[in-house]
C-alpha cells in the first residue's frame, strides 16, 4: 500500500491518502509515519482515506492484535481516527472498528470524507 501525508493546519487534522493494496505489513508502517506526523503537529486527529485501495487483506487474529503492537509503538488512546472506506471494503474495515473501539479508542469508519472530518473536528 502507498500512501501520502498532508497537515490540515485550520482543522489539526493529519490526512493520509492511501492507495494499492492494504496489508499487514504497510497499516503497521503507515501506523508509525502518521504517529511521527500527529506528534510533529501536535494533532491528535487522523483522517485515512483509504477510498483508493484496490484490496484489503489481513487476518481476524492479525486485526484483533493490531492495536496492542500500536500501543507498544506510543499510540496514545485520546487519539481520535475517521477511516473512508469503499462499501467493497467495509466489513473488513466494520471489524477493525469495532476491535478498537473495544479497546477505549475513538476510531470510526464513514462512507465519505467530509463526515469523517466533522466528526474529528466536534
Amino acid at each position: 500500500m502507498e500512501w501520502s501525508t498532508t497537515f490540515l493546519p485550520d482543522d489539526k487534522i493529519v490526512l493520509i491518502e492511501t492507495s494499492g493494496i492494504a496489508d499487514e505489513a504497510s497499516s503497521v508502517e503507515m501506523a508509525k509515519i502518521i504517529f511521527k506526523s500527529m506528534a510533529r503537529h501536535l494533532s491528535l486527529r487522523c483522517l485515512i482515506d483509504h477510498s483508493a485501495i484496490s484490496s484489503v487483506s489481513g487476518s481476524a487474529v492479525e486485526i484483533y492484535d493490531r492495536p496492542k503492537r500500536l500501543v507498544k509503538l506510543g499510540l496514545p488512546f485520546e487519539i481520535r481516527i475517521a477511516e473512508v472506506v469503499l462499501p467493497e471494503h467495509r466489513e473488513h474495515f466494520r471489524f477493525l472498528e469495532t476491535v478498537f473501539r473495544n479497546r477505549g479508542f475513538a476510531f470510526y469508519i464513514f462512507d465519505d470524507r467530509e463526515s469523517a472530518r466533522q466528526w474529528l473536528i466536534k
